[in-house]
């Protein structure tokens, strides 16, 4: 792990990615990573999660954790609150949402829709969709065709296990759509397109807005591409074992692996010793 001096030096929130940072590659929430979390809350630090899955697909943490801030699905499309309350949510527009949708079969890339609560693909046995089930904990509803529901689509995924496709892709739907709308990997075999104000950077800017936290005294921890806009607001960036050597140059530390406790050991000695440090010392 790399430390950088420059970090800020108080934090009173950790956001953290979910897929590829707080769980393993098996979708495993560890014991450490949970000890870990619990003891950022008796720390007094608060602590939230964002991720491109759905609401619904993050509902399997909030228990064990014992998450009590605004969840960020879909990237930021969407804030609920640890009730499956709607918050706020981002929706692309419906000329965006065509384009993206264009874009996406251009490539040869599958695609899936999440619109409301649902998510609607055009076959299940295509690559990764079973593995998202699984993930996610719901089934998705089989359509043939995404007509009537653009307009409401919150996030559209193009999904390929070609994974330079997808780069390719990726660079092709950010050129077309410009300001329109956020493209990113946030898996090598994902690109999630959204709203433009449905990025991560700004689950940082409204995370310290609804919980009244500056922006420099949020902690932030992922491992792709998408997860460098949030680094980029926040005052604390650790970047994963597992993230590629780009997106590690863009933190301001660098943690262990997601499948060697990478998520505990950075708070451990991140986050925590932060504030072991600031306690007044015993006479």
């Amino acid at each position: 792990m790399t430390e950088d001096a420059h970090a800020a030096s108080k934090i009173s929130l950790v956001l953290a990615d979910v897929d590829g940072t707080l769980v393993t590659a098996e979708k495993v929430l560890t014991p450490r990573a949970v000890a870990a979390v619990k003891a950022l809350q008796t720390a007094g630090i608060a602590f939230a999660i964002t991720s491109g899955r759905p609401p619904r697909g993050m509902a399997m943490l909030i228990g064990p954790l014992d998450l009590r801030t605004p969840i960020a699905g879909f990237n930021g499309g969407i804030f609920v609150k640890p009730d499956m309350t709607i918050m706020e949510d981002h929706v692309l527009a419906a000329d965006a949402a065509t384009r993206v949708l264009e874009i996406i079969l251009q490539h040869g890339m599958d695609v899936w829709v999440y619109s409301g609560k649902d998510w609607l693909v055009r076959d299940p046995n295509a690559p990764h969709v079973a593995r998202e089930q699984w993930t996610v904990k719901f089934a998705p509803t089989i359509v043939e065709n995404f007509e009537g529901v653009l307009g409401g689509a919150v996030k559209i995924v193009g999904v390929s296990d070609d994974l330079d496709l997808v780069a390719r892709c990726e660079k092709d739907a950010q050129a077309a759509l410009g300001a329109n709308a956020s493209a990113a990997r946030s898996q090598p075999y994902y690109l999630d397109v959204t709203h433009p104000d449905a990025n991560k950077g700004t689950v940082v800017t409204t995370l310290s807005k609804l919980l009244s936290i500056p922006a420099n005294e949020i902690a932030t921890m992922g491992d792709m591409p998408n997860d460098v806009l949030m680094f980029r607001k926040s005052g604390l960036s650790i970047a994963m074992g597992n993230a590629s050597p780009e997106v590690q140059a863009q933190a301001n530390v660098v943690t262990d692996s997601y499948d060697n406790e990478g998520f505990a050991k950075a708070i451990e000695r991140f986050i925590l010793v932060r504030t072991r440090s600031a306690l007044p010392r015993a006479s």
